[in-house]
């Protein structure tokens, strides 16, 4: 069981958390609105949620730097301070070039408190119970993105968009208050220079890497553009680990990828990353666009998947004390990947109990494997290199969502004109089934609705492929979950007993009595 002596400040550890993952999904429903509010175009408005997904590849390398600069505690409560202040700032914007503007600063206290707090969460829950706390943790990880289109529809349907970004606000607050209170006081790490030429090489690499990413489908795959920005991402983050591998004080550790169990847990979490992000962007876009569902009733709809792994994963946080992490991590993802093909079934006819059993039995998979693998990743790790692991974990939760998303995009949108070229094919004079149906090509009428079905029905094989190819990532998995196992705890050094006639030191007297 969870001792008091840590659940507390690790229960104020999530709100942070919880903060700076749901603002990421909640935004994406509000977009609509506010661009009929902004008055401007669709490619223009993306640049809300762009802008802070680029400020963010800028602002994470820095973040174990500045934790170790600062202070943990010291560097989580000021970036709560700083995210509830640019939140409202942004429900407070008047325009679109304000909105993209504090969007930007929003990114930055919003880039450090994943990395800071689960190095805090390191430093504060003994290493036996590690799994319990995680589990706990997952709640903000995971659970935060899935109840974001819920909660944001609700806002934008029945009060304002702009309470969005003011909700952050009084919770802000609270988590300030009760962080001062509860948490523990831990002091900056040794003094070491910050590493610019290490900065500037991964900060350009990433902002290269998901601008890319985040327009490659409005300025094409293919285009001049989006080649040159793939490159220079790859030469400036291969420059990036050779100036880490040089420097004395590297910005991030890289010794931290000698580590199998570390690397073997950042290629589960990719694979879940990217399955639960499909998951989340193509099953509400089909049931809006296709489907006529509206935000707030395709939230509600997805709300159990996000009731199913909130309750589960403290569960499979204690079977990881109990067992490690390899069973939960087989059999999780093995229910994922068959809740993966289950979502295969995506297309007209489907019903909404379809959907909530599909999502619940991948939620119920996900639930189960996920913080299980992330903990034995980060567990894996010596405690000197925790804020490195952080925050290169953090940096794979955000670069794979983003990939995989892009590449699925890719993927579906080449189906949907490989599908739809072939069914107009089917279109022919005097073709039998369609004069069954009554549908004649001289009529427009009834072409129009055929039409309408015919792009229905191809959206839904789109998907699906995009679903199936992420189930079968997934049991591929499946293989990597059983290589894995649960770190050992090392025991701790056994006490020296003073000799006779040893008088302690008084500033070693003062530190033990301090930390008793």
């Amino acid at each position: 069981m969870a001792k008091p002596g840590w659940l507390i400040p690790l229960l104020v550890l999530i709100v942070g958390m919880f903060m700076s993952v749901l603002d990421i999904s909640i935004v994406n429903v509000a977009i609509p609105t506010m661009q009929r509010d902004f008055g401007t175009t669709v490619d223009d408005i993306e640049w809300v949620s762009t802008a802070y997904t680029l400020a963010l590849g800028v602002v994470v390398p820095m973040s174990g730097w500045l934790g170790d600069r600062i202070g943990l505690t010291r560097i989580y409560l000021y970036s709560l301070v700083g995210f509830a202040l640019t939140s409202a700032l942004c429900g407070l914007a008047w325009d679109l070039p304000s909105m993209v503007a504090f969007r930007i600063l929003q990114a930055v206290p919003g880039g450090v408190l994943p990395v800071v707090t689960v190095s805090l969460l390191m430093s504060i829950v003994p290493r036996e119970q590690i799994g319990t706390a995680m589990g706990i943790y997952g709640q903000g990880v995971v659970v935060a993105p899935a109840i974001g289109p819920t909660l944001g529809g609700y806002l934008v349907e029945y009060v304002d968009w702009r309470l969005i970004f003011l909700i952050n606000v009084p919770a802000g607050v609270l988590g300030v208050i009760a962080g001062y209170l509860v948490l523990p006081r831990t002091p900056p790490g040794p003094a070491r220079p910050f590493d610019w030429w290490g900065f500037v090489a991964a900060a350009t690499g990433l902002f290269a890497l998901l601008l890319a990413v985040s327009e490659g489908q409005s300025w094409g795959w293919d285009s001049y553009r989006i080649r040159m920005l793939l490159v220079f991402a790859v030469l400036a983050l291969a420059l990036f680990v050779v100036i880490e591998l040089a420097v004395e004080h590297p910005l991030i550790d890289l010794r931290v990828f000698r580590n199998w169990m570390f690397v073997n847990s950042l290629l589960l979490i990719s694979v879940l990353s990217v399955g639960l992000f499909a998951v989340l962007f193509y099953l509400p876009l089909f049931m809006q666009q296709g489907q006529g569902i509206q935000p707030l009733r395709v939230g509600l709809i997805l709300l159990p998947e996000a009731v199913v792994m909130g309750l589960l994963m403290p569960v499979a946080g204690r079977l990881y004390d109990l067992i490690g992490p390899r069973w939960p991590g087989v059999i999780g993802l093995a229910i994922a990947a068959y809740g993966g093909f289950l979502l295969c079934g995506i297309g007209p006819a489907m019903s909404e109990g379809d959907v909530i059993l599909w999502t619940c039995v991948r939620a119920f998979g996900n639930g189960l494997a996920m913080m299980p693998i992330m903990t034995a990743g980060i567990a894996a790790i010596p405690p000197a290199q925790v804020g490195s692991a952080s925050l290169v974990n953090n940096i794979v939760m955000r670069a794979s969502s983003a990939l995989g998303l892009a590449v699925m995009t890719v993927l579906a949108t080449a189906q949907q004109a490989q599908l739809s070229a072939d069914r107009a094919a089917l279109i022919q004079v005097g073709n039998p089934d369609l004069a069954a149906h009554g549908i004649s090509p001289d009529d427009p009428r009834s072409l129009y609705g055929y039409y309408r079905a015919v792009q229905l029905d191809v959206l839904g094989q789109a998907y699906s492929n995009v679903f199936l190819v992420a189930a079968v990532l997934t049991c591929v998995g499946i293989g990597l979950a059983a290589l894995m196992h649960k770190p050992s705890v090392p025991p701790p050094p056994p006490a020296t007993p003073p000799r006779a006639g040893d008088e302690p030191e008084p500033g070693r007297a003062a530190l033990a009595a301090a930390t008793h």
